[in-house]
């Protein structure tokens, strides 16, 4: 029996995506069409692979068993047909990256535009999302996160700088009218802008200092969405409206212009910067593998300069 590839790529499509809207947002397809390519792949297998509702589409049983033994396999094509990129001047094709809102903000500014314009022929699509639960979510090659909690079969690359802070600040106007706290249990007292995941959770705020670690949960008028709401929250500290805690680098320019002032500045809690998760795989698509070898370039940069301005400082002591 032959099938149309392009047949069974909508099909791939689609169960990956879990409707044909979805599939059709990530392809840069539009679901009719996709929604025809499943109907004519279908009509020419004699089975029907999803279960269609007005809210859902499923795999049905014979459509879950001709997945898990095609999409490696299609899986399989597309490294066989990358491979065309190595016989290339420069690497070419797709690259999606599904990144959290900060990192989108505070860590791609700084890397895409001269890997863009290292390599033209590659087209680079950033997925930058608050909930940030699956990092392969959406067709993604390859995403980001702040903690490096390894799944089967992924790897963590270092991506930016290596270590960061909270950092906690209000405007001038709004201490004038409260005052300032100086011990992280005062702020209880006070009015803070918080924010909540997608999930629904509202983190603790934590401080540490010698030692001692503190955890509060604040209270304020204001609550965002965690990335999607962030710059909202920045600018209701900015009016006045609160105490806020946020990425120290998200908060810097705020605070060199005076708009907003550090508070409690001895109990900022560091944590590692972030990771580029990839799966390791034997064959790596072409985009991914040059964004790999342009991200260890820049890894190995930083850690020589590192290492220079170390040799410098122990020349002056010495």
């Amino acid at each position: 029996m032959q099938l149309d590839i392009a047949l069974l790529h909508a099909v791939v499509a689609v169960a990956k995506a879990g409707g044909f809207r979805e599939a059709a947002r990530v392809t840069g397809s539009n679901a009719s069409r996709l929604s025809d390519s499943v109907r004519r792949a279908e009509q020419q297998l004699g089975v029907r692979l999803f279960h269609r509702t007005t809210r859902t589409v499923a795999l049905t049983e014979v459509g879950r068993a001709l997945m898990e033994r095609l999409m490696p396999a299609m899986t399989e094509v597309d490294a066989a047909l990358d491979i065309i990129n190595r016989y290339r001047d420069t690497p070419a094709g797709t690259l999606r990256l599904n990144v959290p809102v900060s990192a989108a903000r505070l860590v791609l500014p700084t890397l895409v535009p001269e890997f863009l314009a290292r390599y033209p022929d590659i087209q680079l699509e950033v997925v930058a999302e608050s909930n940030v639960q699956d990092v392969f979510r959406e067709g993604c090659d390859a995403g980001i996160r702040y903690d490096e909690c390894l799944e089967q079969d992924v790897i963590a690359l270092p991506i930016g700088a290596r270590r960061q802070r909270f950092a906690v600040a209000a405007s001038p106007q709004y201490l004038a009218r409260h005052g300032r706290p100086e011990h992280p249990s005062e702020l209880l007292k006070h009015r803070c802008i918080r924010g909540r995941f997608a999930s629904g959770v509202i983190p603790e705020w934590e401080f540490e200092r010698d030692g001692e670690v503190v955890r509060i949960q604040p209270s304020g008028q204001l609550v965002v969405s965690i990335g999607a709401a962030v710059d909202l929250a920045v600018a209701t500290a900015i009016a006045g409206g609160g105490i806020i805690q946020l990425f120290e680098e998200w908060l810097r320019p705020s605070l060199e212009n005076g708009e907003l002032e550090p508070l409690l500045q001895p109990w900022w809690p560091s944590f590692s910067g972030p990771y580029l998760y990839y799966p390791d795989r034997r064959l790596t698509p072409t985009p991914l593998r040059a964004f790999i070898d342009f991200i260890q370039e820049k890894n190995q940069l930083s850690l020589s300069n590192f290492s220079g301005k170390n040799h410098q400082n122990t020349s002056s002591i010495s």
